[in-house]
């Protein structure tokens, strides 16, 4: 599937049926082979967007994966560098891309640290948590950042609707919530449950200060709005 390293339909099909967790551990070592990965023309221009903003001292990547995010970190702090996850295949391919970053195998619901990063990032993987997860997502990264400290992560533009990527994720959506009616264990990924409206209200509510600002390498639509934004959002 994808690309000759990608993983096959098969291997797919046993990663879908599995739980989060264990799927992407049998995901793992062909991950970055496949478009799940964050693209690297996003993790450049996120980084661009960011410069702008710092300068930032330590910072963490949340959810970390195999470590794409790490390097945007990499290029905007001047400090230590740490990666979460909780899956123990992508945690080994992250340490054999970034030796030199820490990394930490912790669920992104109960994070253990204390208030010691000026930044943290998110990259792919807020379809994973449900609205209610979300909340205690966004008061846990709250808790890790020093005061003053920032969250930012991507956002792309709503598909128009009726478009063809509209109908796709709503149909992946569909299937996803089919599946998971009837099987066990659940594999929460769902793509139409990060909304900009109701993100930005569970940051405020988790204690943030937000604000936008375009990604403006990745252009603009037709009706002149970004094709994405980047959320930051700041502790007092």
């Amino acid at each position: 599937m994808f690309t000759p390293q990608g993983p096959s339909l098969r291997e797919l099909t046993s990663q879908a049926l599995s739980s989060v967790e264990h799927g992407y551990d049998l995901l793992a070592a062909k991950f970055d082979a496949t478009p799940f990965r964050t693209s690297d023309r996003l993790l450049g221009a996120v980084t661009r967007t960011l410069e702008a903003l710092g300068p930032f001292d330590s910072g963490l990547d949340v959810c970390c994966g195999t470590g794409a995010g790490l390097g945007v970190l990499r290029s905007v702090c001047a400090g230590r560098v740490t990666g979460v996850d909780f899956s123990t295949g992508m945690l080994a391919q992250a340490r054999y891309a970034h030796p030199t970053a820490t990394l930490v195998r912790a669920d992104a619901l109960a994070l253990p640290f204390a208030p010691v990063f000026d930044l943290a990032v998110s990259f792919g993987a807020f379809g994973h948590f449900l609205p209610d997860a979300q909340r205690i997502l966004f008061t846990q990264v709250h808790a890790s950042l020093r005061p003053g400290g920032t969250f930012a992560f991507p956002l792309p533009a709503p598909p128009p609707v009726g478009s063809r990527l509209y109908w796709t994720l709503w149909g992946f959506d569909a299937a996803m919530r089919l599946r998971n009616a009837v099987w066990r264990p659940p594999f929460v990924m769902y793509y139409r449950t990060f909304r900009l409206a109701d993100v930005r209200t569970r940051l405020e509510e988790a204690g943030f200060h937000v604000s936008l600002v375009p990604v403006d390498a990745l252009g603009r639509r037709e009706d002149g709005s970004p094709r994405c934004r980047l959320v930051v959002a700041r502790k007092a």
